[in-house]
């Protein structure tokens, strides 16, 4: 039995389609700009208010669980983030490691086993959408089985040349509506993205 819960994924792109830089995961002085502009953040608000599991990668997690956890204690930060990093901290937590064993956080699972059969499980229970945010060691194999139904994405106006891209060949064919949009003053686009089914 499954529930009626989306599988939802965030991810900022360059124009060339890459999260990152030609330095390597740590590269994202093309995305940073625009993550943290009026368009970014209201982007960043929009990713989580339906969603009720984060599902995250070991390194993503690894970084959020420093960065996210200061400023959901921080009063001058700005409210979509502090609002973000709440939910963030609060939510329960499903991370995919073949490596931790404890988690670092509270309300957190971790698990070593297929992004599928995880997604699978958490489907089976509860309400509320699935979040991967901006791990794509879990959304690549998601998008190859064809799991994700909605799709928030960050493009900046820039070109980085070189880096790791989110869409490779040999993903099956699938099409896509477009269910909102923003446009910032920097040229960043914010995208809603259904699977059509």
């Amino acid at each position: 039995m499954t529930t009626t819960r989306r599988i939802t994924a965030n991810l900022s792109l360059t124009l060339d389609g890459r999260y990152h830089g030609p330095g390597g995961p740590a590269d994202l002085s093309a995305i940073v700009p625009y993550a943290v502009s009026e368009t970014g953040r209201n982007h960043l608000t929009r990713i989580w208010q339906q969603a009720t599991t984060a599902l995250l990668g070991r390194g993503n997690a690894e970084g959020f669980v420093g960065y996210w956890s200061a400023v959901a204690d921080d009063e001058t930060a700005d409210p979509r983030d502090r609002g973000y990093a709440k939910w963030l901290t609060s939510v329960e937590k499903v991370v995919l490691s073949t490596t931790w064993t404890e988690p670092p956080w509270e309300h957190t699972l971790v698990r070593n086993a297929p992004a599928a059969d995880v997604v699978a499980e958490l489907k089976a229970v509860g309400e509320g959408d699935i979040l991967v945010n901006s791990s794509v060691s879990v959304l690549k194999p998601l998008l190859s089985a064809d799991l994700v139904d909605r799709l928030y994405l960050m493009i900046c106006p820039e070109i980085a040349g070189s880096g790791a891209r989110l869409f490779e060949d040999g993903l099956p064919g699938t099409r896509w509506t477009l269910a909102d949009k923003e446009i910032g003053d920097l040229g960043e686009l914010s995208l809603v993205y259904d699977r059509v089914r």
